[in-house]
């Protein structure tokens, strides 16, 4: 127990000491340079917009639209700075509204810091019913989910912060983001020497709090320089290497060789403690935990955009981080229970025992293939699946006859190698038709192409540039949709396999200009496309009004069901009426 409690305490000082002198630069965010508010009473549309010290607004660029129509403001006069019309301190306005009924108001400005650091331009949206002789506040401006976990962080104390986002670990722990990494954990239990539940648990916790470390420092720097590491190392020379670690895992576990520190290594360890072969895994499973949170599971979650956007804004990495490593120890919680379970019912060496280590070895050789599917064409990784199961089979002695009498688990074998031979072969079939899914491989063989076969380039019409996008979008008069996605992310197959498959889904897309991103290269058009809207990596999906204004509100990060992904369509047109 003194062991964990000192890891737990050594990682947590670690982690504060590289960021308690973070910020020093006195910049508030937009959210406290500008805080409007929007009032009515008696058909008169109150304005008032609050400025930080050191901040001011562009006159030019105050705007209010009401129903979709601009409106011929009459402001008051502004003072000159730089040679343009500003206003500091105080704005306030009002506006004839004489229309009764619902009310629809957006508000737009732009300004700067006397520092000389200038806004992105700021859009607030507002409704409210129209009553004669009663005041009607408006509702707050819709906050997107990420968005609203930002809000959680500001104002919440300490404690709910953490729960909160341990909560969110625990939701996000099956996920494609986390699920992959269950294997590689039980797959170094299994292979390491005189394995019980204590030991198990070690290296369990090992792995969960290199990963959660990772995740955490990875995250804030992220937050504070705009740079995704995780993205950034989603490249075919990255993901081939990290492949082919786990096919040389894989032929170890088949009794090839063995992998173990060098000896000159385990002799000075021997020096130092009795247990030098515990500490020489524990590096290494500490090492693989390091690089599974960078390179296995490049995810971005709601509660992850949520915690990366307050620290941009704020600079407070250290409350971030913590809340990005509380919630990275919630993703890790089925890793620890699954991982010492492995240790705790492990049968004893013998037969067994090399038995689980060729199905652990297998499991590793699908975690390479998931891996290299992100850099590989749809057919050739089904193919190499299918070369998986029909190779496995084979082994299984699943085409060889069976003497009588023989004992009941060589039935059990056999007949879990017929069905994994018959679905390799299925799969082999599947890749030759030009199938992608690994659930409907045989899609493309069905006498009447079904909706969710529409090719990609027919759903959506691919974008590469910023100044590209712009240009679509002011020249359509329909909504318009731009989902970013990328090849190496898991949760972005996701939403292609199961959500915009869906054929009610694309009936009802068609309703909208459905433009797609594809940032697989992380080129520098890539980040700066991804700069413009303040995101962190794949996946997204953004709405734009008819106007070409985003809705932020609606904005989606991470996967989504067909059923939700419906609900925010149907609002998306709801409010472009």
């Amino acid at each position: 127990m003194r062991w964990i409690i000192a890891i737990l305490l050594i990682c947590f000082n670690l982690f504060g000491f590289g960021f308690v002198q973070q910020g020093s630069v006195d910049i508030v965010p937009v959210e406290k340079a500008y805080k409007p508010s929007v009032a009515f009473h008696n058909g008169i549309l109150e304005v008032n917009i609050t400025m930080a010290p050191k901040t001011y607004l562009y006159k030019k660029e105050i705007k209010l639209f009401i129903n979709g129509k601009k409106v011929d403001l009459k402001l008051p006069p502004a003072q000159k700075l730089h040679g343009e019309e500003v206003y500091q301190k105080q704005l306030n306005f009002t506006v004839d509204v004489p229309k009764s009924g619902k009310q629809k108001v957006v508000l737009e400005y732009q300004g700067c810091n006397e520092v000389g650091i200038c806004y992105p331009p700021q859009k607030k949206v507002y409704e409210f019913v129209q009553k004669s002789e009663k005041v009607q506040r408006t509702s707050k401006p819709k906050l997107s989910e990420e968005e609203s976990i930002a809000a959680t962080l500001k104002h919440e104390s300490l404690g709910i912060v953490l729960l909160t986002f341990f909560g969110f670990g625990l939701l996000l722990a099956l996920t494609p983001c986390v699920f992959p990494m269950i294997p590689i954990l039980s797959s170094l239990i299994v292979g390491a020497k005189n394995m019980n539940a204590k030991k198990a648990f070690f290296y369990s916790l090992v792995y969960v709090l290199a990963m959660s470390m990772t995740y955490t420092v990875a995250g804030v720097l992220a937050g504070l320089f705009g740079a995704n590491l995780q993205s950034t190392l989603q490249n075919p020379v990255v993901i081939t290497l990290f492949a082919l670690i786990f096919v040389a895992l894989a032929m170890s576990m088949f009794g090839f060789y063995e992998i173990g520190l060098p000896a000159s290594w385990q002799t000075k360890l021997t020096k130092t403690s009795d247990e030098a072969g515990s500490k020489g895994g524990i590096i290494g499973v500490a090492i693989m935990g390091f690089l599974s949170a960078l390179i296995v599971g490049p995810c971005v979650a709601p509660p992850l955009a949520g915690a990366l956007i307050y620290i941009g804004q704020t600079g407070d990495a250290v409350l971030g981080g913590l809340a990005l490593f509380a919630m990275s120890l919630g993703m890790g919680m089925p890793l620890l229970l699954i991982g010492t379970g492995a240790g705790k019912f492990m049968p004893k060496p013998g037969g067994w025992m090399e038995a689980v280590s060729k199905v652990f070895g297998v499991v590793m050789l699908g975690v390479a293939i998931w891996m290299l599917d992100r850099i590989l064409p749809a057919q050739v990784t089904m193919l190499l699946w299918a070369a998986l199961f029909i190779g496995s089979a084979v082994y299984l002695r699943a085409l060889e006859g069976i003497e009588p009498g023989a004992h009941w688990f060589i039935y059990f074998k056999k007949s879990v190698g017929i069905i994994i031979f018959i679905y390799g072969v299925i799969l082999m079939i599947g890749a030759f038709s030009g199938a992608t899914s690994l659930i409907k491989p045989l899609a493309n063989l069905s006498s009447s192409k079904p909706l969710q076969n529409i090719e990609k380039k027919e759903l959506f019409q691919e974008v590469k540039e910023y100044q590209e996008f712009e240009k679509i979008v002011k020249s359509t008069k329909k909504p318009v949709l731009l989902d970013i996605t990328a090849k190496w992310c898991a949760s972005c197959k996701e939403l292609e396999h199961n959500t915009f498959s869906d054929p009610k889904v694309q009936q009802k897309m068609e309703q909208f200009l459905t433009l797609r991103l594809d940032v697989t290269d992380n080129s520098p058009s890539d980040k700066e496309f991804l700069k413009k809207f303040g995101l962190y990596g794949p996946p997204a999906i953004l709405f734009f009004d008819s106007n070409g204004k985003e809705k932020r509100g609606l904005r989606i990060i991470g996967y989504k069901s067909p059923e939700e992904f419906l609900q925010i369509l149907d609002q998306a047109l709801k409010d472009d009426r």
